[in-house]
């Protein structure tokens, strides 16, 4: 077994222990209903976001961990995401505003991502092979030892990626492959993705986003 593969697996496993006992500020959903009135244009006002095919789609925000959504307005914010409309947006918010409205969506109810019910039998095979068991041969390490499993997330630093739009999953997969995204720790995310072809990234990003969401998702099947 590649030591620099199994190094990556252990570093992913050490960062999502730290993940889960990060404390962020304690936002108030309340006010962050308020606050996340010019987010609802994309994201939608039940933050389920739009899944535009060939063009820009808009993330699912509902029912994602709140420390998690913080973050990633502090990093537009800060320029360690780049991402012109939403530095606009995260630029209008102070540090409250971020706790509230990152608050605000983690209590939503996660909706069903779209973009991969059209995909065939052997896409999502090859998806539902990366995301929980990588490819050795190709020294990608399997989606859910970061994401944990079935990729419903832990903590601040590895997202809930199940039931997420495929549209989201691949360009932002597209972009660590091309080192225009690059705000994860370690570069774990970019060394992943520029081992994965485009039909790999096309793959994992339909499989995710026809999963539940949710533990009421998961039931409801």
């Amino acid at each position: 077994m590649n030591n620099k593969y199994v190094s990556r697996v252990g570093l992913c496993v050490g960062l999502t222990l730290i993940a889960a006992g990060a404390v962020a500020q304690e936002g108030d959903a309340e006010r962050g209903q308020a606050a996340a009135a010019s987010c609802s244009a994309c994201h939608q006002a039940d933050g389920s976001g739009m899944n535009v095919p060939d063009g820009e789609s808009w993330p699912r925000l509902a029912g994602l961990d709140a420390d998690y959504i913080a973050k990633q307005l502090h990093d537009f914010k800060a320029g360690r995401r780049e991402n012109a409309t939403m530095a606009t947006f995260a630029n209008m918010l102070n540090d409250q505003q971020i706790a509230d409205v990152a608050a605000y969506y983690s209590q939503l109810p996660a909706t069903q991502g779209q973009g991969g019910d059209e995909a065939d039998e052997t896409l999502l095979a090859r998806g539902q092979q990366l995301a929980e068991r990588g490819d050795w041969n190709a020294y990608i390490v399997s989606c859910q030892s970061c994401h944990g499993p079935g990729g419903k997330g832990v903590g601040d630093t590895f997202p809930g990626i199940a039931g997420q739009h495929a549209g989201y999953i691949r360009t932002q997969l597209t972009a660590w492959k091309n080192d225009t995204r690059s705000n994860d720790p370690q570069n774990l995310m970019g060394a992943i993705a520029k081992r994965m072809s485009d039909d790999d990234i096309q793959a994992v990003s339909a499989w995710y986003a026809t999963q539940p969401a949710s533990a009421d998702q998961e039931s409801a099947q």
